[in-house]
């Protein structure tokens, strides 16, 4: 499965934007990465194959991830944005496991990944 993440760009605090990542195929997990310059890559959202959801802490609230599965496409809608959200975005796609959403080794295929930037 290959894997185009779009949406990237920059927007002030307190804004908004919605992440799109489209697949080649579908797969029963897809989630969410991100790793902003210094730090480790973590796990933002996830959603599985009946829906299931997974939020990172600092997320939950402001975040929602959907997918459209004839469109084979996975959506991150970023709200009440603030600077520590930038970072590069990257999408995942992976079968089903018992790992958690927010696992990097639950995803065997990964997008190049899109720039967001979030300015005070």
């Amino acid at each position: 499965v290959q894997l185009a993440e779009s949406g990237g760009g920059s927007v002030q605090s307190g804004g908004s934007l919605r992440l799109s990542c489209v697949a080649s195929g579908y797969t029963d997990s897809m989630g969410w990465f991100r790793q902003a310059p210094g730090k480790e890559r973590e796990g933002v959202a996830g959603i599985c194959c009946n829906g299931v959801t997974d939020y990172a802490d600092s997320v939950k609230g402001r975040f929602t991830v959907s997918r459209d599965k004839f469109k084979k496409t996975l959506y991150l809608q970023m709200n009440s944005l603030k600077t520590e959200d930038t970072a590069m975005y990257y999408c995942a796609a992976g079968g089903r496991s018992i790992a958690s959403l927010l696992t990097g080794s639950r995803y065997h295929c990964w997008g190049q990944g899109t720039q967001f930037t979030v300015s005070s």
